[in-house]
């Protein structure tokens, strides 16, 4: 006989749960790089939009689909269509939550190395002499390896036990934990000199850098941003009771992604700017260009080192939620103990991360089917362009076109709505219905379709 399903013990710890799970390193780099190239305050503008009609609306559906369920993507998709090719279709978000970890562990190692390094203090006198040492670092296997077994092992651990003691407590701890460093980091990068240029960077309107491609840009990073389409989302939602609110908790926990993200921005570019840098120096940013300048400033030794913990929280609390899919698949489908699922889904995901790890040393001049691309840039490529794309396509289309909106709001209606401003009221309105049933059927499915198409090229 198979134990009960674990679940969270509170919405509160949903809440922290799928946020640290949308807040990866993404947020604390790549949001503030692309707002800050593509219009600051404008791209801001339409990245909320992005959110509120197609990011939301897919969250809401993903959650849904595992309390409704109890179940891993492919047995939600199994129980409620009992068709193959949707079966396929859940199957798609365990393979991309598979691929995901295959890349993220080794740039999640990246950044406990970055923080071991902190410890013994950094000594880089410019990011010419910091990205040179990365690079030195990089083509040494061991040390990339070995930083991937110890970050790996970190996801493991928390695993292992399990909903409650590992999940929610590891999220009831480092969430709070990253929230307070980088508010700290905020507060000390707006008192340094010319930190407000590096607001305005971020902040002020730049329409002329507005066109087509950023639309699809932020529409592309609302999306994967909100961890949808890999299935982490379902599989924390089926750990929920039927009493607990998902339409609030999305919002709380799409607010709570942004605003991480924001911040990240304000404590990156202020630093950046009372440096006199270079603001696009894209993904280098982190290990490139903030080494030096974090050192350089009065106190440097303590916040360059919150800095990188505060990366490394950010990559665990969406490491655990990306493994937690391959083990909820193990466990629900194949009836695999926690213990058992987790080790071989561990195993199996630790080994094929490493030709990733590889990739910057002795398979760095292999690439695969003539693409030019090594392991790692594969495996982030197959992940972002066509696995998530493709995952979330599906779900707007199951949930508008199968499952039926009218069914999804129905069940919508099942939670609890403690709050004034999202009640059931508003969810029974014939405006609500009329509105989500427009954004799932057409809106979402459409967008994500064009951004799938872009990401090819092919528009």
């Amino acid at each position: 006989m198979s134990n009960p399903r674990e679940q969270w013990s509170s919405k509160a710890s949903f809440i922290l749960a799928a946020a640290g799970s949308a807040v990866g390193l993404g947020n604390i780099w790549k949001f503030p790089y692309i707002a800050g190239e593509n219009g600051g305050a404008a791209f801001l503008f339409i990245y909320m939009i992005c959110i509120v009609m197609i990011g939301l609306p897919i969250l809401n559906i993903e959650i849904l689909l595992g309390r409704a369920t109890q179940k891993n993507p492919v047995g939600a998709f199994k129980a409620l269509s009992g068709k193959p090719f949707w079966t396929y279709v859940g199957a798609l978000g365990v393979l991309a939550s598979f691929t995901i970890l295959s890349f993220y562990s080794v740039v999640g190692g990246w950044s406990i190395a970055y923080t071991v390094e902190a410890l013994k203090g950094f000594t880089f006198e410019t990011p010419q002499v910091a990205g040179e040492f990365f690079d030195l670092k990089n083509s040494n296997p061991m040390w990339v390896v070995g930083y991937h077994t110890l970050f790996f092992l970190m996801v493991l651990g928390i695993i292992l036990s399990g909903v409650r003691a590992g999940l929610e407590k590891a999220s009831k701890y480092l969430m709070p934990a990253l929230f307070a460093i980088l508010a700290i980091l905020v507060v000390q990068g707006l008192m340094l000199s010319g930190a407000d240029r590096g607001v305005s960077f971020l902040f002020d309107p730049d329409w002329s850098k507005i066109n087509a491609q950023t639309f699809l840009l932020a529409l592309g990073h609302a999306f994967f941003t909100l961890s949808l389409g890999m299935g982490a989302m379902m599989t924390y939602g089926s750990y929920l009771s039927e009493k607990d609110d998902i339409v609030n908790a999305s919002y709380l926990v799409a607010f709570l992604d942004t605003f991480i993200a924001i911040m990240a921005g304000v404590a990156i570019f202020t630093v950046v700017f009372s440096s006199g840098y270079d603001p696009t120096a894209g993904p280098g940013l982190v290990f490139h260009v903030l080494p030096p300048l974090l050192s350089q400033l009065a106190g440097g030794y303590f916040f360059a080192l919150l800095f990188f913990v505060l990366l490394s929280i950010a990559a665990v609390t969406s490491a655990i939620s990306i493994l937690e899919v391959s083990v909820a698949y193990l466990t629900d489908e194949l009836k695999y103990s926690r213990k058992k699922a987790t080790l071989t889904m561990g195993a199996l995901v630790y080994f094929a991360a490493i030709p990733c790890a590889l990739s910057f040393n002795v398979l760095s001049d292999f690439t695969l089917f003539g693409t030019g691309f090594t392991f790692f840039d594969m495996a982030d490529y197959l992940a972002s362009n066509v696995l998530l794309p493709l995952g979330g396509f599906f779900l707007a289309i199951f949930a508008g076109y199968v499952w039926k909106v009218d069914e999804v709001v129905r069940n919508l209606l099942i939670g609890e709505s403690q709050s004034t401003y999202f009640g059931n009221s508003i969810l029974k309105s014939k405006s609500f219905v009329a509105i989500f049933s427009f954004l799932v059927r057409y809106i979402s499915p459409i967008s994500i379709f064009l951004v799938f198409l872009y990401q090819f090229g092919w528009i």
